[in-house]
Order: C-alpha cells, then structure tokens, then sequence
C-alpha cells in the first residue's frame, strides 16, 4: 500500500508518494494545468498516478489561514476532494499544510537552488512535506493505518 501526497494550486498540483512501509514521501511531479477551472486533465492524471503506485490513500493538503480559519482556498480544497474521491475510489484526506510552501522555500535555499529556479519544484517539495507529516503522524498512531 502507498499513499498519494498533493499540494493543491491554483494552477498547479504537487504530487509526491510514499514508499510500500509508509515511512518516507518522494516527490513525483508537479501537474499544470493551464486555467483554475479546468481539472480534468488534471483528475485524470492523478488517476493515473493511483494505478501506477497501487494507491490506497490521498493526502490533500488543507490550506487553512494561519489564525486556523478557513478561506476561500479552503472551499476549493474540499471540492477538489470530492472529486478525487469520486474520481479515484480512494479515501481523501484533508491535511493541514499551513507554512508547508515557506518550509519547502527553505530547504530549497540551504540546498543552493537559485530564486529563479525555486518555483519550478516549490509545489512538488509542498506535497512531499504534506506527506511525510501524515506519515510521520501515523507513526506515532498506529491504530490509524
């Protein structure tokens, strides 16, 4: 079993997965899509990506603000989460991924990745944090697996 880590965009989704023990997360890819609204594409990649790594869970990252309400993001998130699970068959969970972009922008600079260049992996760097902190949680809650 492995499970599917996604930084949720705008016009982008990073996408990293986990490894069969469910100890660590690695990023896959990053999905563009060229408009908000047009997510089929980008349902149907993610289908995609389920099958090849025999998938039986999705973490989604939930981009609550940082005074822990929710935003306009947020309501996006969970129609986005809908669909995936219509889409997939799987079960979507709903991950808080507040400060997850400015810790991959980090670790992006202590790796010597210059600015311009940091955009390009920032979403995919996102769902590998995401993922690793679902997984880091169910180790230490194994009843949750």
């Amino acid at each position: 079993m492995r499970i599917l880590g996604l930084d949720y965009g705008s016009k982008t989704v990073g996408v990293a997965v986990s490894d069969e023990l469910l100890i660590t997360a690695q990023g896959v890819e990053i999905i563009r899509r060229k408009a908000q609204s047009k997510l089929r594409q980008t349902l149907a990649r993610i289908e995609e990506l389920v099958g090849r790594y025999n998938v039986e869970k999705i973490v989604l990252g939930y981009p609550k603000n940082m005074n822990n309400t929710e935003g306009e993001r947020c309501e996006k998130t969970r129609e986005f989460k809908e669909l995936l699970e219509k889409r997939c068959g799987c079960p979507v969970i709903l991950w808080d991924e507040r400060l997850t972009t400015v810790a991959a922008d980090r670790s992006m600079m202590e790796s010597g990745i210059r600015r311009e260049n940091r955009k390009e992996y920032v979403d995919e760097i996102a769902a590998i944090f995401i993922l690793q902190g679902y997984l880091d949680y169910l180790a230490n809650h194994p009843e949750e697996k």
